[in-house]
């Protein structure tokens, strides 16, 4: 019995076998569709118009990004998020590398020691935001309290503009390192140990073992997870909003593009101008992406 074909871009596929996979992609398909691709144009269309106090929009063309690159604001907003991205995300990683390493060796406790790392991961924005805001506070938070029984005088982490970025940055790589820690650790699992057993008869050292065959191995790994660590540092918000009161001095130091969004559309309901925002966001996120796709092959090993 002959099935009938389907020709899509040249290629001739079965009818029956293509119409299944259809069907059981379609969920996905419908759910990006509704709820981010359809948002996502709306929002381009929003950047382009002004809308109402008590709601209404007018189109007004690029008035909102003749506004954005003026505003100084949003350059500072910038900054500050690709500082916090270009920050958490490699020491994040690299930390993430050392310990899933250590936990991928025979170590006693090794069940224990990973749900101690993972649990960053499974525990809500909002719990680690007030804990760490809690743990920060200049007069009984742990932190200063801790350096105060060595002599040390802890400053207001929160609240003072030269130390406001790196605390956010500590915060993000700390969470972050859960979910880094599983994709390195299932990827050194992955690693057939004939590599290491050869490398140990040509007299290779731990190091030589790690450069020379551990790292280039987990490469696809690295870039997934440099891939995605950067698009969600590039979309903090969160962290900034629960740990960061509205009133501190020191919020311009960490307001990120994402969090000035939120308060252009939402505190001063200047929505069109918030879409703005969201736009260039959209754009930088964009080009990051589309660089470390660029870059990969000449680094990335499959």
């Amino acid at each position: 019995m002959q099935t009938s074909k389907i020709s899509i871009f040249g290629k001739r596929y079965d009818k029956e076998i293509l119409l299944t996979a259809i069907l059981l992609v379609s969920p996905l398909i419908i759910g990006l569709t509704v709820f981010y691709f359809i948002p996502m144009l709306q929002s381009v269309y929003y950047s382009f118009t002004e809308w109402g106090r008590f709601g209404g929009s007018k189109f007004i063309g690029i008035e909102n990004f003749k506004r954005l690159v003026q505003d100084q604001s949003v350059w500072r907003a910038l900054k500050n998020t690709v500082t916090y991205a270009l920050f958490t995300v490699p020491i994040g990683s690299f930390i993430s590398i050392l310990i899933a390493t250590l936990l991928n060796s025979k170590i006693k406790g090794q069940g224990i020691y990973r749900v101690i790392y993972f649990l960053p991961a499974v525990t809500m924005t909002s719990a680690i935001g007030m804990i760490w805001r809690w743990m920060y506070n200049s007069q009984y938070g742990i932190i200063n309290q801790i350096l105060a029984m060595v002599g040390i005088s802890g400053p207001n982490w929160l609240t003072d503009s030269n130390f406001a970025m790196i605390s956010l940055i500590i915060v993000g790589i700390w969470a972050s390192l859960g979910q880094s820690i599983v994709l390195y650790l299932a990827a050194l699992q992955g690693i057939s140990r004939a590599f290491y057993e050869a490398a140990v008869i040509d007299g290779a050292n731990p190091f030589e073992k790690f450069f020379n065959i551990t790292l280039p191995l987990i490469t696809p790994t690295i870039f997934f997870n440099l891939l995605t660590s950067l698009i969600s540092s590039l979309q903090v918000y969160d962290l900034i909003m629960l740990m960061y009161m509205k009133t501190n001095p020191a919020l311009e130091e960490v307001q990120s593009l994402a969090y000035l969004f939120y308060q252009q559309s939402f505190v001063f309901n200047d929505k069109g101008y918030g879409a703005a925002i969201s736009v260039v966001l959209l754009i930088l996120t964009l080009i990051v992406t589309a660089v470390q796709f660029k870059f990969q092959d000449k680094w990335v090993h499959y």
